[in-house]
């Protein structure tokens, strides 16, 4: 039997409950932790879509500083980030101005632009990094912050690296060959995503009930890293349609399921719904100040067909979903939110 891996609490209500989960087994080779750590993951997957993770090969010093660029990267002048600006569905890589992405669920135009005028717009701007080198969809870097390109692209090849492991982790959780995704994640199509929420007053939540920082959404890959700041205001909605807050805790990533997998895993995996909203305790403030997070949205290479998980299926549990082509249904989704 393989020994209890190191499980904690990182959220927990009476309607949803987030472990936290040490990752170092899969650091190491053989580890016999390996197993009981992955069906910790699976089982969090299942229920609520998400977990917290803590010594998962990143340093908190290195996240630090990639917080500090991106903090930096945002001061640039207004002028000189819309020299950036994102410029296709396909290539999902630039800079977004707040208001220029809602973020939903919505596929069709006017129902999204129903929604902005109910929520109103995000209060958010980002910048979206890919990999390096992919054809007719180049990075676009600002001039003269070379050091800050430097940066970011080896933050993503870390990244990249923790979205292979916990992908071996979830494959050891379904039973399958610890291997079998590597071959859908090896290419690294990826997006490397830095958010600013830029300060706000707190009058703009009190007069709109219904505004946001970001609007309630489930996530579109395999899987989603998010570095978050101690501000907080991210929330989680639990099976009974209530939100939880998902507070940030030092040194931990969190990391949740997105709609490609839970279709790849036949719904055995759970996407779940998350918004960023006014900080939690601060419904007084006159000014909120400004959160910035990092989000490293995982896919499957975009040349790859998804289809069912071996295993997630048969015996009367059809399959629920028709295959897709993982960049086609990429391009689908973020065409709708621009």
């Amino acid at each position: 039997m393989s020994p209890a891996p190191t499980i904690s609490t990182g959220v927990s209500s009476s309607s949803l409950d987030i472990p936290l989960i040490d990752f170092s087994p899969f650091l190491a080779p053989s580890h016999p932790d390996q197993p009981s750590t992955a069906a910790a993951i699976l089982n969090a997957f299942r229920r609520s879509g998400f977990i917290y993770l803590r010594n998962f090969g990143i340093s908190p010093s290195d996240i630090s500083r990639t917080f500090a660029f991106s903090a930096h990267f945002f001061r640039l002048p207004q002028s000189e980030k819309d020299k950036l600006a994102w410029y296709s569905p396909r290539a999902n890589r630039g800079y977004s101005a707040q208001g220029q992405e809602k973020v939903t669920d919505l596929t069709d135009h006017d129902e999204v632009a129903k929604l902005r005028e109910e929520e109103g717009e995000d209060i958010k701007e980002t910048m979206e990094i890919g990999r390096e080198g992919e054809e007719d969809c180049p990075n676009l870097w600002p001039e003269g912050e070379e050091e800050f390109k430097e940066w970011m692209t080896g933050f993503f090849g870390r990244c990249k690296d923790v979205h292979r492991l916990v992908m071996r982790a979830v494959a050891v959780g379904l039973g399958i060959e610890e291997g079998w995704f590597d071959g859908y994640t090896d290419g690294g199509d990826n997006t490397l995503r830095l958010l600013h929420y830029p300060a706000v007053e707190g009058r703009v939540f009190r007069e709109n009930s219904r505004r946001v920082r970001a609007g309630a959404h489930t996530d579109y890959g395999s899987i989603t890293l998010l570095f978050q700041d101690e501000r907080g205001g991210l929330q989680v909605r639990a099976p009974d349609g209530s939100y939880v807050d998902a507070k940030p805790i030092p040194d931990t990533i969190v990391v949740n399921a997105g709609d490609l997998l839970a279709r790849w895993s036949n719904d055995v995996i759970r996407s779940t719904k998350h918004r960023v909203v006014e900080p939690p305790g601060m419904e007084e403030e006159k000014v909120h100040p400004a959160r910035y997070s990092i989000a490293y949205f995982c896919n499957p290479n975009f040349d790859r067909f998804i289809d069912a998980i071996p295993g997630t299926y048969g015996e009367g549990n059809e399959k629920k979903y028709k295959g897709v082509n993982s960049g086609d249904y990429l391009e689908q989704r973020l065409t709708a939110t621009y």
